[in-house]
């Protein structure tokens, strides 16, 4: 089987320069790399922390800090990458300048009150505005997303996540606080993955929960999406499997009528070391075989956002694949899964 598949966005033509609103761990550890790899010229920082910003700076030539908000929101000509904690989305967004253009880190808010809020603010100050979701430009689901353009695996009729395996929270102190923690800051990755390949699904059912191992408020998630009565999609999501790499597991299954395909999330697996990302297809009746990917999740993956953004503002793409009107609808089944994860279940009949 010849495994000829697009792996990645096209680069923009004529990228703009771009202005990075906070500088926590993610724009260190994934956006900077991702933009020198990419060629992109960040133009300055901000953050409320200036000794960070200053410090980030140094580290990578950046040759501005900007001393306020105003002044970072000021500059012209630029995309504004905005990596700011989600509750701070809604006022910084109001705060953008008339036809700004902008990358949002994900989640689009904390929950889809605030999410309907971002979107409103975009529409009422024209902004070009995109979330940051990066799983589907990843190689291996740009890959996949190819393979099933070309017909190789049919309809897709039965798709499942699996996790299982042992997340570092303690990297993201930050979220103790929050009520809303796994799906709202992990799943949502593969919420609007299934959402990019399948379209909007018409309900579902999750249960999300902690562990005693934590005191955040979930870690574990499990959720059916309803597309119909031939389409069985799944997650099953558990960050506490803490019993060895043997039965570990980071992957996406999809099953069509005419193929099938397995992916690897390897950044998972001793995040954040990680392992290389896999990608398997194989014919109905046929031998798997591996996808050779060119690139993985972290932090390749982060180009593709600002890529398919800027070319989109230049008019070289004709959609934008994450902007916040597309993404709002991850938000929403974001929302659904919370609050099926509140209504009661099915009562079992005794005797």
């Amino acid at each position: 089987m010849t495994l000829d598949l697009r792996q990645e966005h096209p680069r923009p033509g004529n990228p703009r320069p771009i202005v990075i609103i906070g500088c926590g761990g993610i724009v260190a550890a994934a956006h900077l790399p991702a933009y020198r790899k990419a060629g992109f010229t960040v133009a300055g920082l901000y953050d409320l922390d200036r000794a960070r910003a200053e410090a980030l700076a140094a580290e990578w030539d950046i040759a501005t800090v900007h001393g306020s908000l105003d002044e970072a929101l000021a500059t012209p000509g630029v995309v504004f990458d905005v990596a700011a904690p989600p509750v701070a989305h809604p006022e910084l967004i109001e705060a953008m300048p008339q036809r700004a253009v902008l990358l949002l880190q994900k989640p689009m808010g904390l929950d889809l009150q605030a999410a309907t809020r971002i979107r409103a603010a975009c529409r009422a100050r024209n902004l070009t505005a995109a979330i940051n979701f990066q799983l589907r430009f990843t190689a291996m689901m740009q890959a996949l997303a190819d393979a099933l353009a070309q017909g190789r695996l049919g309809r897709l009729i039965d798709v499942e996540c699996h996790l299982n395996l042992v997340t570092p929270w303690q990297l993201f102190p930050h979220l103790l606080p929050n009520p809303r923690v796994e799906i709202l800051s992990h799943s949502i990755h593969y919420l609007d993955l299934i959402r990019a390949l399948l379209g909007n699904p018409q309900a579902v059912l999750a249960r999300t929960m902690g562990h005693p191992d934590t005191k955040l408020a979930q870690t574990r998630t499990s959720a059916i999406l309803d597309y119909g009565d031939d389409r069985r999609v799944t997650l099953s999501i558990n960050h506490h499997h803490d019993f060895g790499r043997r039965f570990q597991d980071a992957s996406f299954r999809f099953e069509g009528d005419r193929g099938a395909a397995m992916a690897k999330l390897g950044v998972l697996l001793d995040y954040p070391a990680g392992e290389p990302d896999e990608l398997w297809l194989a014919p109905k009746g046929g031998p798997w075989a591996q996808v050779k990917l060119a690139s993985g999740w972290f932090p390749d993956a982060f180009i593709g956002p600002m890529a398919n953004l800027q070319r989109f503002a230049a008019g070289e793409d004709p959609v934008l694949h994450t902007s916040v009107e597309d993404a709002w609808h991850t938000m929403a089944l974001v929302e659904a899964c919370y609050r099926a994860a509140e209504s009661p279940g099915t009562p079992v009949p005794r005797d």
